[in-house]
């Protein structure tokens, strides 16, 4: 089916019209059909855990830029979108941005890197957050403000120079991934990933010393980390058994407590995964092989049996809780082998394939699997993804969520790049600016994948009249 096929959010004008679509798709989605304002408000409470207090219940999820220096340090382009990120009200600030611990693991050549000759520019990144958040909330207003920094390797899907395009790092042979890099894979040896581990307590030590309070050890997407939790047929010290597929996570946060004993840590996880999928002659997505006996992903989804494929999460949740790491965001899958999973959107990147279902159906898909892991796990903070797509809706699902304890906190990605005010004209209670809303359009994934920096096209003034919207809406045309 076509994405033609599927209703558009912004067409579900009234709350009986939304609920009738979701009913339709046999959902478990629910919603409040008004809005509270702070400070009754659920997404206005503060949060505390372990002496850390969140002012609010809205997060800024880690976004890969595409505007970096091909050094590794932020443009004034960077600056400029993390100044958002302290004007929109948001008082958790997960990374805002992934940032490689060296060279090889960068995702595009112009990805952020964090090294020593780049750390000092690195931490006017967060300056510039924090005075933007000042001037717009008060002097005092980031008291409550819990602002970190994403590690990254991104292994399988690096690409640090454009000369060289693809250059995959990956963690093991994958039976159908492999196909997509006609020049081979090169696996990282045990000796390989027992020196990237000292290079993640490195950068760690370099965020704490930035001033950043928390790093998240990035463990989704199908990046390096990701992919060594599936790593069931890799030989040696980092596969196998569950013990050594997350050995790999537990010696970086051990490494990192070391290296910077001050500095709090996070994981992002990717707590299901589904078979790959690519495009059919339709130009929608189609499963690449069956799930059945399939064992190259980190819990597998098998239909919808969402209670079994959370089986791996929750057993890496456990570990996480006795290392005592409780800040956990979730997401799913991967934008690379399945964006419709990973990133519920209506159009597709030019990389990518028509959704086969209904966008609405992975957003409500998401927002189980974190309420069950929440209800599994009450002592852990969690922030719920995938809730972009909602675009209209998006407060009504997230203060319904919050208030039944389903996530604790709401994560906003491409949402807050054309709307980073979003979350503050909800806490205050003004209208939405629908033209500001994130409709799905891709472009911001679109515009990168072309080697265009980063950026809302359809929707920011600002990119619109940047340069590289000329060239996008070539490159569109001539696809």
């Amino acid at each position: 089916m076509s994405s033609a096929s599927y209703p558009r959010i912004a067409s579900l004008k009234t709350a009986d019209a939304f609920r009738a679509r979701i009913r339709a798709l046999g959902l478990s989605l629910e919603f409040d059909d008004a809005l509270e304002t702070a400070p009754a408000s659920p997404l206005a409470r503060p949060i505390e855990l372990e002496g850390v207090r969140v002012g609010n219940r809205f997060c800024i999820l880690p976004m890969e830029g595409w505007d970096g220096t091909i050094d590794g340090a932020p443009s004034d382009l960077t600056r400029r979108r993390w100044r958002h990120f302290g004007q929109s009200g948001a008082k958790l600030i997960w990374g805002g941005e992934a940032v490689a611990v060296r060279q090889d693991g960068r995702a595009n050549p112009n990805q952020l890197l964090l090294t020593p000759a780049n750390a000092r520019a690195i931490a006017t990144l967060r300056d510039g957050l924090v005075a933007a958040h000042r001037e717009r909330f008060g002097s005092h207003a980031d008291a409550d403000l819990y602002v970190g920094l994403q590690l990254t390797h991104s292994g399988r899907y690096a690409r640090p120079l454009e000369s060289r395009g693809p250059a995959p790092l990956a963690a093991y042979a994958h039976p159908l991934l492999d196909r997509r890099f006609p020049n081979g894979v090169p696996i990282l040896s045990d000796d390989d990933l027992d020196r990237l581990i000292d290079d993640f307590a490195a950068a760690a030590r370099l965020a704490s010393d930035a001033g950043f309070q928390f790093v998240d050890v990035k463990q989704c997407h199908g990046y390096l980390g990701h992919e060594l939790l599936s790593a069931h047929h890799r030989p040696g010290r980092y596969g196998g058994s569950f013990e050594n597929r997350t050995r790999f996570l537990s010696s970086v946060i051990a490494a990192i407590r070391a290296a910077a004993p001050h500095l709090d840590i996070a994981v992002r996880l990717s707590a299901f995964d589904t078979v790959p999928f690519r495009k059919d002659a339709r130009g929608v997505g189609t499963p690449e092989t069956t799930s059945e006996g399939y064992d190259s992903a980190f819990g597998l989804l098998a239909g919808e049996a969402m209670g079994g494929a959370l089986a791996d999460a929750r057993e890496l949740l456990a570990l996480l809780a006795r290392m005592n790491v409780r800040w956990i965001c979730v997401t799913a899958g991967s934008p690379y082998y399945n964006p419709h999973v990973q990133r519920p959107a209506l159009f597709p990147p030019s990389d990518g394939y028509d959704p086969p279902e209904d966008p609405l159906v992975g957003v409500a898909r998401q927002i189980d699997a974190t309420a069950r892991l929440k209800a599994a796990f009450p002592s852990l903070l969690f922030v719920g993804s995938g809730y972009t797509y909602l675009q209209d809706w998006l407060p009504h699902v997230a203060q319904r969520a919050v208030r039944e304890s389903r996530t604790d906190l709401v994560g906003l990605g491409r949402m807050v790049l054309a709307y980073p005010e979003l979350p503050d004209d909800v806490l205050s209670g003004r209208p939405l600016q629908r033209k500001k809303i994130c409709r799905t359009f891709s472009d911001c994934t679109t515009g990168p994948r072309l080697g265009l920096v980063s950026g809302c096209y359809p929707l920011d003034d600002f990119y619109k009249a940047h340069p590289h919207a000329v060239t996008l809406k070539e490159k569109k045309e001539d696809a």
